[in-house]
């Protein structure tokens, strides 16, 4: 047990966190938060005030040189030449199938500089996907994950409090756009993007600088409640705004399409990608199986891998479930046959010894005002 924690990584940010009280648990190869003082009172002061989250986990990849637009391109899956500079979008690296290798961000500085922000545990596989793809494009590819660090504040009160110590006009940030700037004596790029279904910023800085930038954000929210939230909090939010988590939700056995992902698949590119031939033949013959989003009719909470039944027989799975703190109702998303996922159809779930129904639903479970 010891060697398998002195294995696990630590963010720039591991003392800050024990110092707080955080609740230290293996995530994804690195040892994070789990929580503070409490995962429905961390999600509540996310969707009422501001939480303060510590992503430093995720890897960020440089891709750049006279090929790099034209390369992130044929990696991803949505449109990168529709990016201006300043701004970002979602999207997904695909193998040839049309499967999920990871989700990810595409910050785009310049035509000939792209910033790729991936799952914390596939960082590996993913560099070693871009490289395997490189060819003969002219970019340069490199790790800054080791010396990146990132910071999300999130919440109704984020703007206001990030605004008395960033001296970038916030207001004037768009969602999913981005601007360099400072946060106190701090250089940062800064985001308007997050994983909670909340208004919010992501603030990149220097690893160095991050235990500075960290207590800095919570000094200047004291007044307004601000409180560091972890990874707890970070899955009910974003379970609630129906946003996925890639090993649960999809992976290298689902494809794009399969995951209710076909909105950030551009097909009408003319460019080529990884997967367009697979997704467009799927797309014309229709998926099988979808990822739908469900809330419980009965007492208890759907956990993942528990099965979907349909008239007594098992169906599908769980990929993610919880009770949603705000909506104070056991939510979940799952793959069930296609005929089984339009909104409003019943599934049951199996719940230890019982079939609990189950109603499909439609879009997020929460949005905000």
């Amino acid at each position: 047990m010891a060697e398998a924690e002195q294995a696990l990584k630590k963010t720039p940010l591991a003392e800050e966190h024990q110092r707080l009280g955080g609740k230290m648990v293996p995530f994804g190869g690195w040892t994070m938060p789990v929580q503070y003082s409490g995962l429905v009172d961390e999600h509540t002061t996310v969707r009422t005030g501001a939480g303060l989250f510590d992503v430093s986990h995720m890897g960020e990849v440089r891709i750049k040189g006279e090929d790099a637009l034209a390369f992130t391109n044929y990696l991803t899956v949505n449109n990168v030449t529709k990016l201006e500079d300043g701004q970002a979008h979602y999207t997904a690296f695909c193998t040839p199938e049309g499967t999920v290798v990871d989700d990810l961000l595409v910050y785009r500085e310049a035509a000939d500089d792209f910033l790729l922000v991936i799952n914390a545990a596939n960082i590996d596989k993913d560099l070693a996907w871009i490289r395997r793809h490189q060819g003969e494009y002219r970019v340069t590819v490199t790790n800054e994950s080791d010396e990146t660090a990132q910071i999300a504040i999130q919440g109704p009160l984020a703007q206001a409090i990030l605004q008395r110590v960033c001296d970038v006009d916030l207001g004037s940030i768009k969602y999913y756009w981005f601007q360099r700037g400072k946060v106190g004596a701090y250089d940062a790029l800064i985001s308007r993007t997050g994983y909670t279904g909340e208004d919010g910023f992501e603030c990149y800085c220097a690893a160095a600088d991050a235990a500075a930038v960290w207590r800095l954000l919570l000094e200047t929210g004291a007044e307004d409640g601000i409180k560091p939230a972890g990874l707890g909090a970070r899955d009910s939010l974003r379970l609630e705004a129906r946003m996925h988590l890639y090993g649960n939700d999809m992976d290298e056995t689902t494809t794009v399409l399969e995951a209710g992902l076909g909105w950030i698949v551009k097909l009408k590119n003319t460019d080529d990608f990884i997967g367009k031939a697979a997704i467009a033949a799927q797309k014309k013959a229709g998926v099988t199986r979808k990822l739908i989003g469900f809330r419980l009719l009965g007492k208890g909470i759907a956990r993942p891998d528990y099965a979907v039944v349909d008239q007594g027989e098992p169906v599908g799975r769980v990929t993610s479930g919880t009770q949603g703190p705000t909506l104070k109702q056991s939510i979940g998303m799952a793959y069930v046959p296609e005929h089984l996922a339009a909104p409003g159809s019943t599934i049951q779930i199996q719940i230890r010894n019982k079939l609990v129904d189950a109603e499909v639903v439609k879009g997020p479970f929460y949005k905000r005002a």
